[in-house]
């Protein structure tokens, strides 16, 4: 049964520059473990910082929540499996919420141009 949907889109410029300008947000929002993949190149950096910032709002909207009970943005960590799909890791008072909300299974897709990057989620239970 389907728990929610969210979907999100965002200017890769937009996180581009705000993460240019504060370090500190940057440990706010993604996990060591993002900002290494974020910075190996495999695609621009600020493509693959915005796809997962997108994914991030988009989990929100499908959880009904938003930022509410202590739940925050570097407890959704966005990683990728060995062929390249994404998936949702969740950790701390956000993994808590799901599984007191029986959410059994969280599909992803990201994707991303030069000037945006768009994500879907889509939350089971």
């Amino acid at each position: 049964m389907i728990f929610g949907i969210g979907t999100d889109i965002i200017e890769v410029e937009r996180i581009g520059k705000r993460i240019e300008k504060s370090e500190a947000l940057k440990q706010k929002l993604y996990t060591i473990t993002e900002q290494k993949y974020c910075e190996k190149g495999k695609v621009t950096v600020f493509q693959c910082y915005a796809a997962r910032f997108a994914a991030k709002e988009a989990f929100f909207k499908a959880l009904g929540t938003g930022y509410r009970y202590g739940m925050a943005f570097h407890e959704i960590e966005i990683l990728n499996d060995e062929l390249g799909k994404p998936f949702v890791n969740p950790l701390g008072k956000v993994k808590a919420f799901l599984e007191e909300n029986n959410i059994q299974s969280i599909h992803l897709s990201i994707s991303h141009v030069k000037e945006t990057a768009v994500a879907v989620v889509v939350m089971e239970k």
